[in-house]
């Protein structure tokens, strides 16, 4: 889906349905809901699911889900919930649905709804039913577009244990205040939260006792309350106010001196310590969770116990001027500011969608095209690259292509130690973004894009579209399909989009990313330029294969399953001229030289490493079906869903190939209409252009097919 001009993002968030979204009493997601919601560009568009008992509503876009199994232990409450918005949303056709703190909720409307997703945590992700696991937040990474934390410590312990690299999808974003005006104080000290051992509210009685019988002139209340009560402090100057509504709260934290926020447990981030700070009270904190990330200005207790938060309120009561100096720092320097991090959650909603603006006007995209040309000598990638077929299709379908080598460059551009700077790769890759401004990043086949240079391309355009394609093997059980594994997924994660010539079912184990599509080797009518059917070749069968780019030889104590199987076909059919290369001490072959052998040939084989595997293809059947040789597949690779026997041979097993092999070198007038059709019908389903098409349309959400 792309986000046309002019085009308003309608917007569903989604509140668990516990949490109560009221004035009298909400809670810190709530909170943080409402008072984003009211400076966003979007408020007109953006509504609010919940469920709410009281009518006091905090903003007026809410909209109430009534449910019926809350108290029920024969029904989910959860599934009641999740079918209700799964009807609710659908209908009105949401672009962005944003969930918080629910994934089990995310997971239950990922697949039902037709929206992209942003998922919020306001708590600690491991303590959260659906984000315990490791799998079960790779899950949540791999489903969203976005996933946002209240704190950075909330954010690592999302990714307890999981690669940081993946931290690029995420984005923190604080609760915040408003700047106040300033308020006459009054000599009060001020506790907010539940009253309980996990709020450190035991810790404060015992302080705070001590420092009303000292100080006759102070005053303290708490606010909040606790179901399971068993703290309570009993001092004439001290007075309980219950759970009261946030205005009044934040009424009482403008009058109030000294606000002690002494939690024992992780706290996600800690809404009253910010509030504290930012409405000038000088405020106490212990060093838990993300309690340090609220403010910049307050006292951090070096130990949490009743000794010390009694000290340090007997410090800031009998020392005026510095109570008053952290007190102004405090309010001037506050650190989230509401409509800063507003701005922040709109940018995130918006750039769930790429937006074109100048080259999208005429569906004329700017794209960078980066991989290995291979322009050195006699280098064969060079006479046969899948990636110029790319840039051949791009430019066919109206796009400028911006094409960058990057073995070249390194080759090219090493320094006085002989040794290719990656670093100036870099930053000629940064430099060249910044003066073209494309809309997508297409890439194949390099280690040499560093993850942190990824992250400056998007910071440059945050509307970059980015994709990489492999064309090699991805077979289970072999060696070689390992380490191509490994290389795919060194960016899986961190791309938009992955493209494989092999059907992704294969790799589902492999890799937890849902982004990959298959797409088959084009040919390109610049590149697969011959009619062999036409032509006299001299050769019965051709195949040409390598171990590397200048070696004939494989590595010590690796095999190749290949070798047996031509040394067997060459035995079972002796009489048949054969053109190997690679093979049986001929050396590979590479440039001009292989095309010149290639359409010398009437038959090649597509024979690949490993077991045939559904779909995979390579550039050998682009070269040898392109180029109209009779081609020869085996039958499980499933290539008869594309073509059919009068199109390209299936075998089934050796002896099967070489009875066909041996039946068609004798029938020329079958094999060249056979050839012919199977050249034919790979230009109409396969060609670079719609190749192409078919990659940038599903680069840019666009729903799309290789056979239209």
């Amino acid at each position: 889906m792309i986000l046309q001009k002019n085009q308003i993002l309608k917007i569903a968030t989604i509140l668990p349905y516990k949490e109560n979204y009221s004035d009298d009493k909400a809670s810190a997601a709530s909170l943080w809901v409402a008072e984003f919601y009211k400076k966003s560009k979007f408020k007109k568009t953006n509504f609010i699911y919940g469920h709410t008992k009281s009518n006091k509503f905090l903003t007026n876009n809410y909209i109430n889900i009534n449910l019926t199994n809350i108290k029920s232990k024969l029904k989910s409450t959860t599934n009641e919930y999740a079918n209700k918005l799964i009807k609710e949303l659908n209908h009105k056709n949401y672009s962005i649905v944003e969930i918080h703190n629910r994934p089990q909720l995310l997971f239950k409307l990922i697949n039902k709804i037709k929206s992209r997703f942003i998922f919020y945590f306001h708590n600690d992700p491991i303590s959260m039913k659906g984000s315990k696991t490791i799998s079960e937040r790779l899950k949540i990474l791999n489903s969203v577009e976005k996933l946002i934390f209240v704190s950075e410590w909330v954010r690592d312990r999302f990714f307890l244990d999981i690669d940081k690299k993946l931290q690029t999808k995420t984005e923190v974003v604080y609760p915040s205040v408003h700047k106040q005006k300033v308020v006459k104080k009054k000599k009060n000290i001020i506790f907010v939260g539940r009253l309980n051992y996990s709020k450190g509210y035991d810790l404060f009685k015992e302080a705070l006792v001590k420092i009303l019988d000292e100080f006759p002139l102070w005053n303290a209340y708490s606010l909040g309350d606790e179901d399971r009560r068993t703290i309570y402090i009993s001092h004439s100057r001290h007075k309980e106010l219950g759970f009261i509504n946030h205005k009044k709260t934040l009424d009482l934290l403008n009058r109030s001196e000294i606000a002690v926020v002494p939690s024992r447990w992780d706290e996600p981030f800690g809404r009253t310590a910010l509030e504290a700070s930012s409405r000038g009270c000088a405020t106490i904190i212990s060093n838990r969770g993300g309690l340090k990330e609220t403010t910049d200005n307050a006292i951090i207790l070096k130990k949490l116990d009743a000794k010390n938060i009694y000290l340090e309120i007997r410090r800031l009561i009998k020392y005026p001027k510095t109570r008053n100096k952290i007190q102004n720092i405090s309010r001037k320097n506050i650190k989230h500011l509401i409509h800063e991090n507003t701005k922040l959650i709109d940018q995130v909603r918006e750039n769930c969608f790429p937006r074109f603006n100048i080259n999208y006007i005429k569906n004329k995209l700017k794209i960078v095209n980066l991989y290995n040309q291979g322009q050195k000598l006699n280098h064969r990638l060079f006479n046969i690259s899948l990636g110029k077929k790319f840039t051949n299709g791009f430019v066919r379908n109206g796009h400028d292509v911006l094409e960058i080598s990057d073995r070249d460059y390194l080759r090219n551009n090493k320094s006085f130690s002989l040794i290719p700077n990656k670093n100036n790769f870099q930053n000629f890759l940064i430099e060249s973004f910044k003066n073209y401004n494309p809309d997508i990043l297409f890439f194949g086949h390099t280690k040499n894009l560093t993850l942190d240079t990824l992250d400056k391309l998007r910071s440059i355009n945050k509307n970059l579209i980015i994709s990489q394609w492999n064309e090699d093997p991805v077979m289970p059980g072999l060696d070689y399909s390992k380490q191509n594994i490994s290389n795919i997924n060194f960016y899986a994660d961190l791309v938009d989009h992955n493209f494989i010539t092999t059907h992704p079912s294969v790799i589902k184990n492999k890799i937890s990313n849902d982004n990959f599509h298959f797409f088959f080797v084009p040919v390109d009518k610049n590149i697969e330029r011959f009619d062999v059917y036409k032509l006299r070749p001299k050769n019965d069968l051709f195949y040409a294969m390598s171990h590397g780019v200048n070696r004939a030889t494989l590595k010590q104590g690796t095999e190749d399953n290949r070798i047996n199987f031509l040394d067997k076909l060459v035995k079972k059919i002796p009489n048949i001229k054969y053109d190997f290369y690679g093979f049986s001490n001929k050396q590979p072959i590479w440039g001009n030289d292989f095309n010149n052998s290639l359409i010398n040939s009437k038959m090649g084989l597509n024979l690949s490493r490993g077991k045939p595997t559904k779909y995979y293809s390579s550039n050998r059947i682009a070269s040898i079906m392109g180029n109209g040789l009779l081609t020869f597949v085996d039958k499980k690779v499933q290539m008869s869903d594309f073509f059919n026997k009068n199109e390209i041979i299936f075998y089934s097993n050796i002896n099967d190939l070489s009875d066909k092999i041996k039946f068609y070198s004798r029938n020329e007038k079958l094999r060249k209409k056979i050839s012919k059709n199977g050249k034919n019908k790979y230009f109409k389903l396969f060609n670079e252009s719609k190749i192409s098409k078919y990659i940038i349309d599903l680069s840019l959400g666009k729903k799309s097919s290789m056979f239209k």
